[in-house]
């Protein structure tokens, strides 16, 4: 376990020490159930960890000596590297808001992607994507307030959406002093940009296949095609579920 290290550039840079504990004490009881993925350094002269490295922590302060490795051979590029760690801290524990959206830009940097594009590749909502990003739009000072806790994302998510440092600081102030909650928040920002709540405008699509049968997407409020493909396959997702369980009476 010596021979690995952790890589310098994986997006996460903070650890629940409460979480790292009670996986530890589960190796402890049960042994690793599963590898953790490295990769080979002739500079280093080390194996860099590609994915897993809560994993590594955890085998560690359990004292145990060797750790079961995934070795990658061939070369990975940065992005390659990068995209695999967020997979990975994305599935099993969730990166704190700013440092996901952090990696989240750095995916899009590298890659040459949009935001559409990195949540596919991490298997997301493009709104996760849209919203992290958007946090990044935020003052330093008010990214640290978020990652400590004390502005909740979905507040700072509606806070982005002023124009001015200045009014972002003082609505920020409120959720804090007041303990305004995010649909607070949401009100609070729309009044101080003069626009009032609209009335939203359902969606209804209707689709009519060659045999005859018409399926109908429908929601209360107005959304795009995008949005219809999304209900669609959580559609069809849900029919394969119920074929595969014998659920096949309409």
């Amino acid at each position: 376990i010596d021979k690995v290290i952790p890589d310098p550039d994986q997006p996460r840079t903070e650890f629940d020490e409460d979480a790292i504990e009670r996986l530890s004490k589960s190796i402890e009881e049960k042994g690793q159930l599963s590898p953790i993925r490295v990769r080979w350094s002739e500079k280093l002269e080390k194996w860099i960890i590609i994915a897993g490295e809560r994993r590594w922590r955890a085998t560690r302060k359990a004292g145990l000596p060797t750790i079961d490795c995934y070795f990658h051979e061939g070369d990975l590029s940065k992005s390659d590297i990068l995209e695999q760690q967020l997979i990975e801290n994305c599935l099993r524990e969730d990166l704190q808001p700013i440092e996901q959206a952090k990696a989240f830009a750095s995916l899009m940097e590298l890659n040459g992607w949009n935001g559409k594009q990195v949540a596919e590749a991490l298997r997301v909502q493009p709104a996760t994507v849209s919203r992290g990003l958007a946090l990044l739009k935020l003052p330093s000072d008010l990214q640290d307030r978020v990652e400590s806790g004390e502005i909740p994302s979905r507040a700072a998510y509606e806070i982005s959406k002023l124009e001015t440092d200045e009014a972002r600081r003082r609505v920020a102030d409120s959720v804090i002093e007041r303990g305004l909650t995010p649909d607070d928040t949401a009100r609070v920002v729309r009044q101080r940009k003069g626009k009032p709540r609209q009335q939203p405008r359902a969606t209804r699509e209707s689709i009519r296949t060659p045999e005859g049968w018409t399926v109908t997407v429908s929601c209360r409020k107005k959304g795009n095609y995008h949005e219809v493909e999304q209900a669609l396959e959580y559609a069809l997702e849900d029919i394969r579920h119920r074929i595969k369980n014998g659920i096949l009476a309409l």
